[in-house]
């Protein structure tokens, strides 16, 4: 059959009417039924939505229009296994026998070479010979099987085969069933599509049924914080707070040491408050300058300074409907504060370089380290400003109050780190020890580097006490608050190292002489409270607190006069010294040189 032009499906039959005689009319109808066969199958594909019903119809117009035999369709599942779905001709059942039932061998065949397979005679093959006796027993030399790929953009989905009662002339059969096997892919594949979203909406309907259940038995005190770990008496009074303070509108204030995890508790607000389907939008008022502040959070024209090119939204713009967190508002200078307090007020603003006034729906939550009563006290931050921003303070506890907290939060960050590089490290009990007994002042941003570090350095599968680097005297956050003046005050945000314990009473004293030669230190008078300088038999200040918290002692170096009496006594050896007053070699280097003290060379 030659290849011919398509004709419209209109001209049809005024081109059958047009012919010079039957001969012509029967020729032009015959050259029109690809056409109409096309047209028919395109119709069943984008009408119905049952894929097998479906396919057993496209199956059927080609055996009424193109007088063809037996048809049919397989695919392939999840399992990449080819599976007879629709046939005509025959029943399925039978054709899904083992013993005369359709050649899938010769399917995969196709699918695998992603190819068209004719076979002439389908009773010279071996592959048919049961199966072709079944399509004609009059005259099974008479039938041809053409077979062709289901193809679905660069993926083989199945295969699609028909059975022709005449020898020869296939290659426009081919083309034919060719552009079908496209049809049935493409309708194939948007079939698989919408029972994926399907199976996806189903799921999701499940879990939230599942979450409502357990918000109706809780008596509503469901959303639960996954992100957020801890089951401490104080964290989970805090979110118990999150959730009452979620519901309204009220600027919130969160308190805290620097690492404490503001800006994960103002996303948990966001979460579970009405604007969670808004943009949560950040700004560290810290990070910038008054007048890159101003234009990151207002915005600007073009033009409004050197190298504004364009406009610029602003993040309270940006953040329009939803929730605005500014991190370390207690660093921002008095200017700005006052450009700041019109747009919490009235929630107006102009950008920068504009006249237009801009009105946005915004929630505020702030948070800072810093003390802001005694900011307002000094006047370097208004007090206007101050009761704008704090209607609701959330006061987050640092992790030396929540104690429990440090084995959940320190698994949960080598659970990740297992995750992010392929490792499964676990913690041996003595290592969960020394962490529980750890101050950490940079609390939880302090221990979730320190097991970060822990996790990188270790040789084996399980991460030990001897591992951590304040067993060998590598703890930079615990030389930080050693060298120090003055334990108790906070640096950066971050609190003071506390008192571990109890301090065991000292042992009596004994005569010795005074390290000070001022006969007043508490050798010379009996009264160790009497002296600045502890005396040689008092137990020293560093001592005191257990050499595994947190990489042994914690609070000032020692005087001079006391490092100078350990270094005589240990022979100017100061590894020796070391020990004698509860400290590392290295910060005894360290007070040695502070103090400006020359090693002698015995």
């Amino acid at each position: 059959m030659a290849a011919q032009s398509p004709i419209p499906i209109t001209a049809l039959s005024s081109a059958a009417a047009s012919g010079s005689g039957r001969a012509g009319a029967a020729a032009a109808a015959a050259a029109a039924l690809p056409m109409l066969t096309l047209y028919e199958i395109s119709k069943l594909l984008s009408a119905s939505l049952s894929q097998d019903a479906t396919l057993r119809d496209v199956l059927n117009v080609l055996s009424s229009y193109l007088e063809m035999r037996r048809g049919a369709i397989t695919l392939h599942g999840e399992d990449r296994v080819l599976t007879l779905v629709a046939i005509n001709g025959l029943s399925l059942d039978l054709a899904r026998r083992e013993n005369g039932g359709y050649p899938l061998a010769v399917a995969h065949e196709v699918r695998r070479a992603n190819m068209p397979l004719v076979v002439s005679r389908m009773a010279d093959d071996p592959r048919f010979a049961a199966y072709a006796r079944q399509a004609d027993p009059s005259e099974p030399d008479r039938v041809s099987f053409l077979c062709v790929p289901i193809r679905a953009g660069d993926s083989v989905l199945g295969t699609l085969s028909v059975e022709r009662d005449r020898p020869g002339g296939f290659d426009d059969d081919l083309r034919l069933l060719a552009m079908v096997g496209n049809l049935i892919g493409q309708t194939v594949r948007l079939h698989r599509l919408v029972a994926a979203d399907r199976k996806t909406l189903l799921a999701d309907q499940a879990r939230r049924e599942k979450l409502a259940r357990a918000e109706r038995l809780s008596g509503g005190r469901t959303p639960r914080f996954r992100e957020i770990v801890g089951r401490s008496p104080a964290m989970v009074g805090v979110l118990d707070q999150v959730r009452h303070v979620a519901r309204t509108r009220a600027p919130v204030m969160l308190r805290g040491e620097s690492g404490t995890g503001k800006e994960m508790i103002a996303r948990a607000i966001h979460q579970v408050s009405p604007r969670a389907n808004k943009p949560f939008v950040c700004v560290n008022c810290a990070a910038l300058p008054d007048t890159l502040l101003e234009s990151e959070l207002f915005g600007h024209d073009k033009g409004a300074f050197t190298g504004a090119a364009g406009e610029r939204k602003g993040r309270f713009e940006m953040a329009d409907g939803g929730t605005l967190f500014l991190d370390e508002i207690g660093e921002i200078s008095p200017t700005f504060q006052a450009k700041l307090l019109r747009v919490l007020q009235e929630g107006q603003f102009e950008r920068l370089g504009s006249s237009r006034t801009r009105k946005v729906d915004v929630r505020l939550i702030a948070a800072t380290n810093r003390n802001l009563e005694e900011a307002v006290s000094r006047g370097a931050f208004r007090a206007d400003l101050y009761y704008r921003i704090n209607v609701v303070a959330l006061v987050l506890p640092p992790l030396r109050d929540r104690r429990e907290d440090i084995e959940p939060l320190a698994r949960h960050f080598l659970d990740r780190f297992n995750e992010e590089n392929g490792d499964s490290l676990a913690f041996a009990p003595g290592a969960l020890d020394l962490l529980r007994a750890c101050a950490f002042p940079g609390n939880v941003r302090e221990l979730e580097n320190c097991i970060t570090r822990v996790a990188t350095m270790v040789r084996g599968e399980v991460i030990s006490a001897e591992d951590f680097a304040c067993r060998e005297a590598g703890c930079l956050s615990s030389v930080l608050w050693r060298e120090t003046e003055g334990p108790t005050q906070a640096i950066g945000g971050m609190g003071a190292i506390p008192d571990m314990g109890p301090r065991p009473a000292p042992p009596p004293s004994s005569p010795s002489t005074c390290p000070s030669g001022k006969g007043d230190c508490a050798s010379c008078t009996g009264d160790p409270a009497a002296s600045g300088h502890p005396s040689e038999t008092s137990t020293p200040p560093e001592a005191n607190v257990d050499p595994t918290a947190g990489g042994g002692t914690s609070g000032r170096l020692p005087e001079r006069a006391r490092l100078i009496d350990a270094m005589e006594k240990s022979g100017w050896v100061q590894a020796k010294a070391a020990r004698l007053l509860g400290l590392t070699p290295r910060q005894v280097g360290y007070a040695l040189r502070k103090h400006g003290i020359e090693i002698k060379r015995l």
